[in-house]
């Protein structure tokens, strides 16, 4: 199979507000639209986030091409424990997800 990060434009993630963080997967096209919107699980995204799949909410955009995710943040926004304080790391981790 094929990386995810291989056959979309781009996986951005980024801060949501103090409590949330968004994933877009922008796929550039309906045909690459489909194939990740029908392959890409909610539970192995869940599972790259180490969150319960019930706390992602998933969106499916056909007629932007993006399939978005956004999850509760693991500490609220600028906290001692919040290591990512714009959310932007987040992305890498479904980069690699066969697809």
């Amino acid at each position: 199979m094929t990386k995810l990060g291989d056959i979309v434009d781009k996986v951005r993630s980024k801060n949501a507000g103090p409590f949330w963080l968004t994933v877009d997967i922008f796929c550039g096209s309906p045909e690459v639209f489909d194939r990740v919107s029908a392959t890409l699980e909610t539970a192995t995204v869940a599972a790259r986030f180490q969150v319960q799949p019930s706390t992602l909410r998933r969106f499916d955009i056909a007629s932007l091409h993006v399939v978005k995710f956004s999850l509760p943040r693991p500490a609220v926004q600028g906290t001692f424990a919040d290591r990512d304080m714009h959310g932007a790391s987040y992305a890498n981790l479904l980069t690699d997800i066969d697809c």
